[in-house]
């Protein structure tokens, strides 16, 4: 900053009056031009029209600084997609949601899912120009909406709008996921109170480009690792996983568990030590008669992939059981795979480091994989997704 003598005659004089009312603290033994003031000091309300005019243009040019893109690794070694830094996300209430550049997306602080994880979500993945169980994504997060009494909620033709849209502007049409985000909205005080929820709730949609098979999903060839946690699975008389909501510290911690032990996932019980899911994933097995096993659905969410395996396994023939399934039974199992829209089918070749069948990918867990991947050409599967001008 200045002054500098390529400035002109009247520098003195303009940055003295500037650095006078700008309030900003200087360190300088210039006391002419850099009045020292206290670093704590209340904001004039008559100067926040200045603040929130000035502020997106300076938020721009501070992203541009050296400081901020050096706050964490390159984008090189963040993305595993490099057009994944420069997404368009959906963020808004009813009526007001558009999208926003990735690095200028953000929610308001009062927003009850940073409030309180108090929101619901479902995940959705693109294939060749169509949405995959598209209806039953929508209708389960409609479910969890009421169930958790939301009021002024989005409807479903405005998630589908805001869906197509932000495709559209991402320009994509395959090979891409989406996490949908419906929040109890924002509120007008720090709160838990959902009486303060007064401006309906906030739908964010986060587009990304991710193949099935990548850094945040699993070889579903080769196969992955599972250990058992330690933490147990939420039962409905504390918080029913048939609300597919935000609060997700039971699945994180066992998520730690299994970083920390080199697994992909970790195998979650329920509160009778029966199998539930995975901290991420719902899970089967193949007993050594061929019968395909799923855990019932009272602890875990009964996911729209699990439903889509049990109603192919009926398509090809396979007998498939829903039942309490213990881990001793997965231990001894001739397959074992996971469910879930990321990831689609995932073998499991170790748990506990007990080896599954062969330990590779079963016939079972083929073949079911396989029809999976003709879903989105068969009708009444997938919705197409409009064409981009």
């Amino acid at each position: 900053s200045g002054p500098k003598e390529c400035d002109g005659p009247w520098a003195k004089w303009w940055y003295h009056n500037v650095h006078k009312s700008d309030g900003w603290n200087r360190k300088s033994t210039k006391e002419e031009y850099y009045p020292v003031q206290n670093k704590y000091r209340t904001v004039d309300p008559s100067l926040m029209p200045a603040l929130k005019s000035s502020f997106p243009a300076y938020e721009f040019l501070r992203q541009l600084t050296t400081k901020y893109q050096k706050r964490g690794p390159s984008p090189s070694e963040i993305y595993e997609d490099p057009r994944n830094e420069h997404l368009l996300v959906w963020i808004g209430a009813p009526e007001h949601g558009r999208l926003y550049p990735r690095s200028m997306a953000a929610v308001s602080p009062w927003d009850s899912s940073v409030q309180g994880g108090d929101a619901g979500w479902e995940g959705i993945r693109v294939y060749r120009g169509k949405i995959l169980s598209l209806d039953k994504h929508l209708r389960r997060l409609m479910r969890s909406a009421k169930a958790l009494g939301f009021k002024n909620v989005h409807t479903k033709e405005q998630v589908t709008e805001a869906i197509f849209q932000t495709l559209a502007a991402n320009g994509m049409r395959d090979n891409a996921h989406m996490r949908l985000t419906l929040t109890r909205g924002e509120k007008c005080t720090s709160s838990m109170n959902p009486d303060f929820n007064v401006y309906g709730t906030t739908l964010i949609i986060l587009p990304e480009w991710k193949p099935t098979e990548g850094a945040t999903t699993y070889d579903n060839t080769k196969g992955i690792t599972l250990i058992s946690a330690s933490q147990r699975r939420n039962s409905p008389n504390t918080c029913d996983s048939k609300i597919h909501h935000n609060n997700m510290i039971n699945n994180i911690l066992p998520k730690i568990q299994a970083n920390l032990a080199g697994a992909a996932d970790a195998i979650m019980l329920d509160v009778d030590g029966y199998v539930s899911e995975t901290n991420a994933t719902n899970i089967f097995m193949v007993d050594d008669e061929g019968t395909l096993l799923t855990p019932h659905g009272d602890h875990c969410l009964p996911g729209v992939t699990r439903g889509t395996v049990i109603v192919l396994a009926k398509e090809l023939g396979i007998p498939c059981d829903v039942r309490r399934v213990s881990l001793a039974e997965f231990h001894a199992a001739e397959e074992v795979f996971t469910t879930g829209t990321m990831g689609e089918l995932t073998p499991v070749t170790v748990i506990d480091g007990r080896v599954i069948g062969t330990g590779s990918r079963g016939d079972i867990t083929k073949r079911l994989q396989d029809a999976y991947k003709t879903l989105p050409e068969r009708e009444g599967w997938a919705t197409e997704i409009p064409s981009f001008e």
